[in-house]
């Protein structure tokens, strides 16, 4: 699917359909889970964090901004993700999505639009978090980011049709806080992108498949 045409008509279809939830995730989740290794509770009490799958338009086709993280953040350093992170007491989670694009991308808040309901919220175990990506358009032209020193080593744009595109998914063995493990991620920018923020997309990637299809 790799030569597959995205719109934001599309894309707004597909975020009307039923999210396809864990089954969807689970395609791009290191194998095995932790729940496959020791017992874990259906719903796992942990903080709650937001991430923004945010498109544009570049060129005539849509596009959306993937982060590499510094090795100065607290967790997950140098990993590919999407701009995000914890919810704040006082803000709702789709306001903790727009807050972090300001904080991480520069970017103006008022100038975005979320778009239809979240994705399924994701367990992090390792970290217990329930991370719930957004998904936003930029309303106006091509976005001018303006990256946080502190956290973002590099903005990565990347098209939005390549997390359809079947040869960009690979899988490798990986040995894993000490267990050996099944890692798929996306090949994107020469980086691997894998964990969570390959299992939301994975999950976006379906929805849009769906809809592509019908």
């Amino acid at each position: 699917m790799s030569a597959l045409t995205l719109s934001l008509a599309d894309v707004r279809a597909a975020l009307d359909a039923p999210r396809p939830g864990r089954p969807a995730q689970e395609r791009m989740s290191p194998r095995p889970r932790p729940g496959d290794i020791f017992p874990m509770p259906e719903h796992p009490p942990g903080k709650q964090a937001a991430v923004l799958i945010l498109l544009f338009e570049r060129d005539g086709e849509l596009y959306f901004f993937l982060t590499r993280r510094t090795e100065s953040v607290g967790a997950h350093k140098g990993q590919i993700s999407l701009p995000g992170g914890e919810q704040d007491a006082s803000e709702n989670l789709d306001a903790t999505a727009l807050r972090e694009a300001r904080e991480e991308l520069g970017l103006d808040p008022t100038q975005i639009e979320i778009l239809g309901k979240p994705l399924t919220p994701l367990y992090i175990p390792v970290s217990q978090y329930w991370v719930t990506a957004f998904v936003g358009y930029y309303c106006c032209a091509e976005p001018i980011t303006r990256a946080s020193e502190r956290e973002v080593l590099a903005i990565l744009p990347t098209r939005l049709a390549d997390i359809l595109d079947a040869a960009r998914v690979r899988e490798e063995d990986w040995v894993l806080r000490g267990f050996a493990m099944r890692v798929p991620f996306f090949d994107l920018h020469g980086a691997k992108v894998w964990g969570a923020t390959a299992m939301l997309l994975s999950e976006f990637a379906a929805l849009l498949c769906a809809s592509k299809e019908k």
